[in-house]
């Protein structure tokens, strides 16, 4: 799924896939961390990497990244491999889409 990377000395998780984003519905919810999910926080859920790892998306349709930090546990559909939280996808140009094309970093 993913490759690793060296980039000035730090080592990068890389992986592409679909991203979706979470539903204004989960706002206040907890999270798999615990935290509270909050709609205007760039926040996202991954399957497998550890609570608090900053990750780079990057919309591979439109050139357009955000960096997010993962908070929870998902996404809970097979083809896809992120879910981000609304502000986030609006960054991307997700909104009103459902899915786009992504590639994930992991940056710490």
């Amino acid at each position: 799924m993913g490759k690793e990377k060296a980039d000035s000395g730090t080592t990068f998780h890389i992986a592409e896939g679909r991203a979706s984003y979470y539903a204004d519905r989960f706002h206040g919810k907890r999270t798999a961390s615990g935290e509270k999910f909050s709609l205007l926080e760039y926040t996202a859920a991954h399957r497998s990497l550890p609570f608090g790892t900053t990750v780079r998306v990057t919309n591979l349709d439109n050139g357009r990244n955000v960096t997010v930090r993962i908070n929870d546990r998902g996404p809970h559909l097979r083809n896809r491999i992120i879910d981000v939280s609304p502000a986030a996808a609006k960054e991307l140009g997700l909104l009103g889409k459902g899915t786009t094309h992504v590639r994930i970093e992991a940056m710490n």
